[in-house]
């Protein structure tokens, strides 16, 4: 018996003796140890002497448990920066008052012979019939659903379509015409949406799995805005993952001019669907090139506001500092009508603002100064759609300055590290739950990476990069400001990336045709809040060409 029971004595100081062992191991696993700081010191591009490390480690340990207590208090993606972007640089003058505009409908427009024709009528067109009652709107909507279901499969545009809802719209839109009520041009005219916004009733996938059977009851102050003026929502539109690219869970968003390209990202779907007439208009969303494009790629007409000129209330959150919110549609016209219903400020999204939208739809080209971007223009070849573009410009009696863009600023490499550490931000569960394992996409140069990757940018650098973006914007202001319209292909250099840095509005519009009979595109940059000016402008160049009236193959 008493060997036994110093068996069993000796048995348990063994596991007490072990249990502190693995204690011990643990804390000091979980411990911050002077070889962590050195090996931190090599990612952050510092090197601090003995002493400075031994009285860095503990104020280390103190964030540590910081960042502990952060990751118990999970923040979902509708909670915004306290801090706000403004693109208006201190002391710049800008217009506050909003005029009437006088949308100038066409008196006769007829029903196509071929009614498939009809897909491609613009927005005055279109509201011309229904207010002449030559169509009634459930017709109309009807049509484009029908168009949806045939081309959206082909496309892979559609992430959800609202067919319930859009015919009951649009009983409403003809029970209002009936009673003489207008409340827009855009009453009873079909439109999709970019499935990062949210509309009760809905999923709103924002294009990955993580998301797919996401609800959310609220309607996102573009989708409001648009229904106020009496549109109709006829689909959810398809996006790349998270806003990145034309791939999402149900695969990748076709180009109709080629279907064996994707329409680029991440407005894809918006892009594809307007493009092929499948909708009248589509709204899309940029943070580094998600209008622009897929606008160039399908030979839409892609209008990037002014940063802070339309609210982003109930829309995704990818980059609080750079998402912009603008219409994808055939022509600059369509685009003036819908960013005349849908920008303006409200109160939840700090950094958007009310500015007025002075439309007239007329502008003088020869009085106006335009400069081309020789740098990005001069070395392509004279039947170029940049060349083009010039070429016409010349026909319209404009007078062309040659200036080089500023391309040595970096912008590029600042503005992913920003939206890199803001997106990483935004969707910070996801990676800590690894539930960025469901994405479909996950190359090294995709979001899941990207979101760990940016982790590691100290907050310091973060906010370096902010300020460094606001040495760009004091030196390419003075720039853009000497030009009423600048001349740039869309995504040659860094004119892309510094025009997102300084929140400047861009258009972009097909000119001409590459040899593979895709579009080629050319992108006009306007003034800060200077949207109609420059959708005029655009206005009177696609009124002189032909290009962004034509039809992709097989979809007209």
């Amino acid at each position: 018996m008493r060997l036994l029971i110093t068996a069993l004595l000796v048995l348990f100081l063994t596991s007490l003796l072990a249990q502190s062992a693995a204690a011990q191991t643990t804390t000091a696993q979980d411990s911050l140890t002077l070889p962590h700081l050195i090996a931190a010191e090599k990612l952050f591009d510092l090197q601090f002497s003995a002493a400075k490390r031994d009285s860095i480690l503990p104020g280390l340990e103190n964030n540590l448990h910081l960042y502990q207590y952060l990751h118990q208090h999970n923040l979902y993606n509708d909670v915004p920066l306290s801090l706000h972007f403004d693109p208006l640089l201190p002391n710049t003058p800008y217009d506050s008052k909003q005029k009437p505009i006088a949308w100038n409908l066409p008196s006769e427009t007829s029903l196509p012979t071929n009614k498939n024709d009809l897909a491609y009528y613009s927005i005055p067109e279109l509201a011309s019939l229904l207010k002449r009652k030559k169509i009634t709107s459930l017709e109309l909507t009807t049509f484009f659903l029908e168009r949806l279901k045939k081309f959206g499969p082909i496309l892979h545009c559609v992430i959800e379509l609202t067919e319930d809802s859009a015919l009951a719209q649009a009983r409403r839109a003809d029970a209002s015409f009936a009673k003489g009520i207008i409340k827009s041009p855009l009453q009873g005219i079909p439109y999709g949406i970019k499935d990062l916004f949210a509309v009760k009733g809905t999923h709103t996938t924002w294009g990955t799995p993580p998301y797919k059977d996401q609800v959310i009851e609220q309607n996102s102050y573009v989708a409001q805005r648009l229904a106020d003026a009496g549109a109709i929502l006829v689909a959810k539109l398809s996006l790349g993952e998270l806003a990145m690219d034309d791939v999402w869970f149900g695969g990748l968003t076709r180009n109709p001019w080629k279907l064996s390209t994707g329409s680029g990202g991440s407005s894809a779907g918006s892009a594809s669907a307007t493009a092929a007439g499948l909708v009248p208009f589509a709204i899309g969303t940029e943070t580094y090139g998600s209008i622009v494009d897929p606008s160039m790629r399908c030979g839409a007409t892609g209008l990037r506001p002014t940063f802070g000129s339309v609210s982003r209330t109930g829309c995704m959150a990818l980059c609080w500092s750079s998402d912009k919110v603008g219409p994808i549609c055939r022509s600059a016209e369509d685009a003036a009508y819908v960013f005349a219903y849908i920008h303006g400020g409200d109160t939840l999204d700090a950094s958007s603002r009310t500015m007025p939208f002075n439309y007239t739809g007329k502008t003088n080209i020869p009085n106006l100064k335009i400069a081309y971007t020789r740098n990005y223009i001069d070395s392509l070849p004279d039947d170029s759609p940049e060349k083009q573009a010039l070429f016409f410009l010349k026909k319209l009696g404009a007078k062309l300055t040659p200036v080089d863009f500023p391309d040595d600023l970096r912008g590029n490499d600042i503005l992913s590290l920003i939206i890199g550490v803001e997106s990483a931000a935004a969707f910070d569960l996801l990676t800590r739950t690894n539930q960025d394992d469901q994405m479909v996409q996950q190359n090294r140069d995709r979001w899941p990476n990207t979101f760990r990757t940016a982790r590691f940018v100290p907050a310091v650098e973060y906010v370096n990069a902010c300020r460094t973006r606001t040495a760009i914007m004091q030196h390419v202001d003075p720039f853009i400001s000497k030009y009423d319209i600048i001349v740039a292909p869309p995504e040659t250099g860094d004119q892309l990336a510094i025009t997102n840095l300084t929140g400047h509005p861009s258009i972009t519009l097909p000119v001409g045709y590459k040899k593979d009979g895709t579009p080629g595109s050319i992108t006009f940059i306007g003034q800060l809040f200077g949207e109609a000016q420059l959708l005029a402008f655009a206005k009177a160049f696609q009124d002189a060409t032909p290009y962004n009236k034509q039809k992709p193959k097989g979809f007209e």
